[in-house]
């Protein structure tokens, strides 16, 4: 018959000490289940280091089917027998070491990060699906590699570190799951997303044909758009004010813009709207790289349909389907706070002010 009182269940406690049949080791658990989940805050941590070493020996002498339900119960407790958990979260057993791998708030942090660096695949996926994942074990995790990078990116629980950041973004493809996945997960830091758009893609570039091999015509690539001269800004300048001001410079209208190649229009409008000097954006509409021209059409709140065909009607080479998704990727990613824009588009207008777009039509920036 199972002991009721506590007083009952520790005397046989000390007598499962010794060798004991495994029934009896059984019912000796599950008295010692209703001590821990019906203990007080005051006396739950007491209990719980009491019962650790008795519990340690039972679990060398119980069936699997009790050994789940041990896990299950301690993984539910804020306060459980430490050593007895650590036991529960190594069993090669996936279903006896996944609630606690799960669930435990108990259960240290170092020992859940030397089990996540090398667990198999279920008790990965148990310390993946945890509501918080502490800075230590989400390194541990990182250096599984990329399907685990992923799924822990896409845990809002997991917590990340300077190093952990440094190193998700030394391993990842602008142009892959990972990067998009990093960039869109909120809370992201600015500086992690703006390093990793600054990282350049790790796709092998196409080989370059022998010269003898390709004609004339196409061994040359596409020239830049040409920028419209000074005269051209100042004619479309009065019109993108009045437009602006009556509230009609939309995306319809810088739309129409780009499609007709109304460029002096476009570097206009898109400089009213953002605020950003007609040198900068003339800077970011001949860059080969789109991240400049996608931030000023941003900053100008255009929609992405805008964007895309401001880039598809710029001039020069075609946007190729690798490109286009690049900068959908980096137009979702800047849907985040006033602030984080405008520290982002500061740097833009910085870095571009220290090159020389080439054109006298730049100079005109300072001079509005």
């Amino acid at each position: 018959m199972m002991a009721n009182s506590p007083a009952d269940i520790l005397i046989e406690l000390e007598d499962a000490v010794a060798a004991c049949p495994p029934d009896r080791c059984a019912r000796i658990l599950e008295g010692i289940m209703q001590l821990l989940t019906g203990s007080g805050d005051r006396s739950s941590e007491l209990l719980a280091n009491v019962v650790d070493g008795v519990l340690l020996r039972l679990t060398e002498r119980v069936e699997t089917r009790a050994l789940v339900q041990l896990s299950t119960t301690l993984a539910g407790l804020k306060v459980a027998p430490s050593e007895t958990l650590r036991r529960l979260a190594l069993h090669k057993e996936p279903d006896v070491a996944c609630p606690v791998l799960l669930k435990s708030q108990a259960l240290a942090t170092a020992d859940l990060a030397a089990i996540a660096a090398s667990c198999g695949e279920r008790h990965l996926r148990a310390i993946l699906a945890r509501d918080c994942i502490e800075a230590d074990v989400t390194e541990a995790l990182i250096a599984r590699g990329d399907p685990t990078r992923l799924a822990l990116i896409r845990n809002p629980g997991a917590k990340f570190s300077d190093p952990a950041y440094a190193r998700l973004i030394a391993g990842a493809d602008p142009d892959g799951e990972i990067a998009k996945a990093l960039v869109l997960r909120p809370g992201i830091p600015d500086s992690v997303v703006r390093k990793l758009l600054a990282t350049p893609s790790r796709k092998t570039a196409p080989a370059k044909p022998n010269a003898s091999s390709v004609p004339p015509a196409q061994d040359t690539m596409p020239a830049p758009p040409k920028l419209p001269s000074p005269d051209d800004y100042a004619r479309a300048r009065p019109e993108i004010v009045a437009l602006n001001r009556v509230g009609k410079l939309s995306d319809s209208a810088l739309n129409r813009f780009a499609i007709r190649g109304e460029t002096a229009n476009l570097v206009t409008a898109l400089s009213v709207l953002s605020g950003a000097p007609v040198e900068i954006v003339e800077h970011v509409m001949i860059d080969e790289d789109c991240e400049g021209l996608v931030m000023a059409c941003r900053a100008s709140r255009l929609n992405w349909a805008t964007t895309l065909a401001i880039l598809s009607n710029r001039g020069g080479a075609r946007l190729s389907f690798a490109q286009r998704e690049r900068a959908q990727l980096i137009f979702d990613s800047l849907l985040l706070s006033t602030s984080q824009w405008t520290v982002r588009w500061g740097e833009i207008a910085a870095g571009a002010n220290t090159r020389d777009p080439g054109h006298s039509g730049a100079k005109m920036g300072n001079s509005r």
